[in-house]
């Protein structure tokens, strides 16, 4: 109880009445859980100045705001794993293992799968298909990774082979996707123990069998 002096009189004073509570709201969704009676400023300031309405669009407008912060964090968690490099599917280091030890297959093509956010392969060439087989399926617009198990002989006349890693990317790909195969490469690489020579192509002249018969010898 407050007392206040009046001409003398001592009178017992009753505090102010605090604002009505708000109703118990309750906000649910896949970005946040959220009280508005974590936000006790905003709550005295919407019944003392702010009609019903206007209360409930403050209520979901601090929402709103809160949803948006929650997109732009997982956003940029995106922009941060994909800027370090996609995940590889164990599938393409079990075939490059088979290529490598087993030679069971001439070449391998890999490609990225955005939806799941990996490295996959995309084919498998035989032991007996050739290098033209292999820059045939390599598609004109669109990006790929690939090795190559290439046969050669030395000046001496000694059969020999060496593994090429190649990397793939027209001039005709989407932007998009030349830096996102760029950004991938050195991790990729890194899960391909036995790469023995790289090649990085925009253009079929610029992975030419000539190419390749120099960068080998």
């Amino acid at each position: 109880m407050l007392l206040s002096e009046r001409g003398g009189i001592m009178q017992a004073c009753k505090p102010p009445s605090p604002p009505p509570a708000l109703p118990s709201l309750y906000f649910a969704s896949s970005f946040l859980s959220f009280r508005p009676s974590n936000l006790a400023p905003a709550r005295v300031l919407a019944h003392s100045l702010l009609s019903p309405p206007c209360r409930a669009c403050l209520f979901f407008t601090i929402v709103r705001k809160e949803r948006r912060k929650e997109e732009e964090k997982k956003g940029s968690s995106t922009m941060s794993n994909s800027a370090s490099g996609m995940a590889v599917c164990d599938e393409c280091k079990l075939k490059f293992l088979e290529l490598k030890a087993k030679r069971s297959f001439r070449f391998i093509v890999f490609k990225i799968n955005e939806k799941v956010q990996q490295v996959v392969v995309d084919r498998l060439g035989q032991p007996g298909e050739s290098y033209d087989d292999f820059t045939a399926c390599l598609p004109a617009d669109e990006c790929r990774y690939a090795v190559f198990d290439f046969d050669f002989v030395t000046d001496e006349n000694c059969q020999k082979s060496k593994i090429f890693f190649i990397s793939w990317a027209p001039d005709t790909s989407r932007v998009r996707s030349k830096m996102l195969y760029a950004s991938s490469k050195d991790r990729f690489k890194r899960e391909l123990d036995g790469i023995q020579v790289e090649l990085q192509a925009t253009d079929p002249s610029e992975m030419s069998m000539d190419i390749v018969k120099s960068r080998a010898l």
